[in-house]
């Protein structure tokens, strides 16, 4: 396993590449968001995508898959969003905002257990990069132990020795945040606050 430092405000180009080669292989990586720091994969990759639900103990036809898209452009891809819906992502994106979607044909079967899947478009220019680069989403899913945030899920170095075994590169993008993304069901006619993370929601 790889720790590779990239700075958020300056991300290296060769570092990036090194990152997406890294998932366009089927690799897993830790990195940061503008919340806290994260699990992902390729999100189109199924073997990847199966092998982070084994992980994180996750069973795909019972919990919601999210996926990190670079900007709005591309959502319809993935995702079914009304006018409403879009006009409210576009306020508060990039954000530290879930938005729960009914799933596209486009998705792999894995994400159509549920019907539904989340998206995100964090502010945090490491992670949308990498995802710019692959031209395809990555799958997400928080650094965290039975829903609680503990203290090493903060620093990448102590992220790195936890899951040292499980993933192939760490990125250090500096500490992390503790508070998760606020959650926004828009899979029905009105947009629902399902749970209330960082950020305040502009309607």
């Amino acid at each position: 396993m790889d720790i590779i430092r990239i700075y958020p405000e300056n991300p290296n180009p060769k570092e990036i590449d090194k990152v997406v080669k890294l998932l366009q292989d089927g690799g897993l990586i830790v990195y940061p968001t503008d919340t806290v720091y994260a699990i992902g994969c390729d999100a189109l990759n199924v073997r990847a995508v199966e092998r982070i639900c084994r992980l994180k103990k996750i069973n795909p036809q019972k919990v919601n898959l999210s996926i990190i898209c670079y900007d709005l452009s591309n959502i319809s891809q993935y995702a079914k969003v009304n006018n409403a819906h879009f006009k409210l992502m576009k306020k508060n994106l990039p954000g530290p905002f879930t938005f729960i979607l009914p799933t596209h044909s486009n998705l792999p079967k894995i994400y159509k257990n549920r019907k539904t899947v989340g998206i995100r478009i964090p502010d945090n220019p490491i992670i949308r990069e990498i995802v710019r680069q692959l031209d395809n989403p990555v799958l997400t899913t928080s650094v965290r132990d039975e829903d609680q945030i503990l203290e090493y899920t903060t620093d990448p170095e102590l992220i790195a020795e936890k899951y040292e075994n499980d993933v192939d590169i760490v990125i250090n993008g500096g500490y992390g945040g503790i508070d998760a993304s606020t959650i926004v069901d828009c899979s029905e006619d009105e947009a629902v606050i399902i749970r209330k993370g960082k950020g305040e929601l502009i309607w």
